[in-house]
């Protein structure tokens, strides 16, 4: 069964044999990113990096990640909080680059919702993986938000019109359509076996070789250091901007979308 480590609160992490397993588990809140969640990712990742050659990122079977966490955005909306936004977004924005850069491969294994925030992780990962029932979206434009932080990782993947795409249209993309545009690597029904298959070949790989290769192709490519600036500046943007924390909070408190608030609202 591996190294398990239960001294997190919204992940769980175990290790075997060189292979590291990092699980989203916040149920209750379908596996949306909190300041707790980025810092405990971190914290595994700067304990355990160097000792590990593969890191498997999941979620929950239904869902991997469903992007930001409203409950605590609405929580914290208040004006002193504005600073605090801007530091969350650097620090996401720094483990997005910790798993495209760091010295071990990393596996995002998608099975369910992957969402906003959660294609930052999809897209920051070497190699994707994901079940048939897999979809992906960007949700952000329906809030009045963007996709600050993700897209220049997701860009980096599918290149800029695709991003564009799932940016403007906002609607899932079934695993096939995200197969072909090279957002998923390989996808079956039973991923399990498809991500087992993968570590048998994976781990043959070298550590220093590994860590070489890493160093190498970060060095050639510069986009995602030089777009850190802007994506957190984007974000803190969106995130600062009263109409959209009242679209937030009216959704956390009601579960209405913007569009059925105005719809109600005109009394259509």
């Amino acid at each position: 069964m591996g190294n398990l480590n239960v001294a997190f609160h919204t992940i769980r992490f175990r290790t075997d044999a060189g292979i590291a397993y990092l699980q989203f588990d916040r149920p209750e809140a379908n596996n949306t990113i909190n300041d707790l969640l980025v810092a405990e990712c971190r914290q595994a990742l700067a304990d355990h990096g160097e000792g590990i050659r593969v890191l498997v990122l999941e979620g929950l079977p239904e869902v991997f990640c469903f992007g930001a966490d409203f409950q605590a955005i609405h929580g914290a909306s208040s004006e002193p909080q504005l600073d605090n936004e801007t530091q969350s977004a650097d620090v996401l924005y720094d483990l997005w680059t910790d798993l495209a850069t760091g010295p071990y491969v990393t596996i995002a294994h998608v099975r369910g919702k992957a969402n906003a925030g959660g294609i930052g992780f999809v897209a920051a990962c070497d190699i994707v993986l994901a079940d048939e029932r897999a979809v992906f979206s960007l949700s952000e434009l329906l809030f009045g938000l963007f996709p600050a932080c993700v897209l220049p990782f997701l860009i980096r993947r599918i290149g800029m019109q695709k991003a564009h795409y799932m940016t403007l249209m906002t609607a899932p993309i079934p695993v096939e359509e995200a197969h072909r545009w090279g957002l998923v690597d390989a996808y079956a029904a039973d991923s399990a076996d498809l991500l087992r298959r993968h570590l048998l070949r994976l781990r043959r790989l070298s550590k220093s070789g590994i860590r070489r290769y890493k160093q190498y192709r970060a060095s050639i490519d510069a986009f995602l250091t030089a777009s850190k600036m802007k994506a957190v500046a984007g974000n803190r943007e969106v995130f600062s901007d009263p109409e959209n924390l009242e679209t937030i909070a009216c959704f956390v408190e009601t579960g209405q979308f913007p569009w059925e608030r105005r719809h109600d609202a005109s009394g259509g």
